[in-house]
């Protein structure tokens, strides 16, 4: 269980939660073993992630490989059927498979469009840190270390906005309606940790999430050394579901970490600006 876990990019507790769960009958899909199209709910598993791999490598652009089937990957694939001379309907059936297959086998491994337009989005027209809009998160215990970074990106002329949650989809899905440019998250810890995750799946990572992360773990600045802040690929639900480079934090102990919010909040508003600035060169 925890092989499978770690190989997911969640916290290998060696326990089968709702989570682990959800994760394991996924990865159970392989592409055309059913039909896939939009639905309520969206359909989700293994088989979608890899059409949205496929679509991408042939520079379709279906938005982020979540493993999600939503609106994007319903276009995207709607635009590959007609260049192929299918029905546009959208359903990714035995036919549409076949194509893929016959396509794919003249293109590369990586990523494709969706890493250049996840870099896109945030740099568009030159973007500086007063341009961005940011949600802060904050899941509980770290209040004060959240808002203090808002105010502080406020004053830096960004649009920052805070949630306040237990729920990690609902920040995401209030991300996603804010349209938010970049996720931070805060997750505090017990424990003494500081765990910086973005979105990565096999086969797919968002370069700009994990370029973000990096420049958080250099720049900010508290009693834990820099060596000791671990950057690591995860599937968690926040980073999966959203829309834009997002980042989780998990840090702790909680009373470490507020006495040294002033110091972290310096650290976050300079890692932000460091990081667009270079995504802009």
């Amino acid at each position: 269980m925890t092989s499978f876990q770690a190989s997911q990019g969640i916290p290998p507790t060696g326990s089968c939660d709702e989570l682990t769960w959800s994760l394991l009958v996924e990865s159970g899909w392989a592409l055309g073993d059913r039909l896939l199209m939009l639905t309520a709910p969206n359909l989700r598993g293994e088989d979608v992630a890899e059409l949205q791999r496929i679509l991408a490598r042939l520079g379709f652009d279906c938005g982020r490989v979540d493993g999600i089937y939503g609106p994007d990957t319903t276009a995207a694939l709607q635009d590959l059927q007609r260049n192929s001379g299918l029905p546009d309907d959208g359903v990714c059936g035995p036919d549409t498979v076949s194509a893929l297959d016959v396509l794919s086998r003249n293109t590369g491994s990586g990523p494709g469009v969706v890493m250049v337009r996840e870099v896109a989005a945030v740099t568009s027209g030159r973007r500086s840190l007063g341009h961005l809009r940011i949600v802060i998160g904050e899941y509980g215990g770290l209040g004060a270390l959240a808002r203090q970074v808002t105010t502080a990106l406020r004053q830096h002329s960004a649009s920052a906005t805070v949630i306040g949650d237990p729920d990690a989809s609902t920040h995401a899905a209030l991300a996603n309606r804010y349209r938010a440019d970049v996720y931070i998250g805060f997750e505090a810890a017990n424990e003494p940790v500081s765990l910086i995750q973005y979105y990565a799946v096999p086969g797919f990572e968002s370069a700009a999430g994990r370029s973000l992360s990096e420049q958080l773990a250099h720049d900010v600045r508290y009693p834990l050394r820099r060596e000791d802040i671990e950057v690591i690929g995860a599937r968690l639900p926040v980073l999966r579901e959203t829309r834009m480079p997002a980042v989780l934090w998990r840090l702790g102990p909680t009373s470490e970490i507020v006495a040294q919010t002033p110091t972290i909040v310096r650290g976050v508003v300079l890692a932000v600006e460091r990081w667009v600035h270079d995504l802009n060169e």
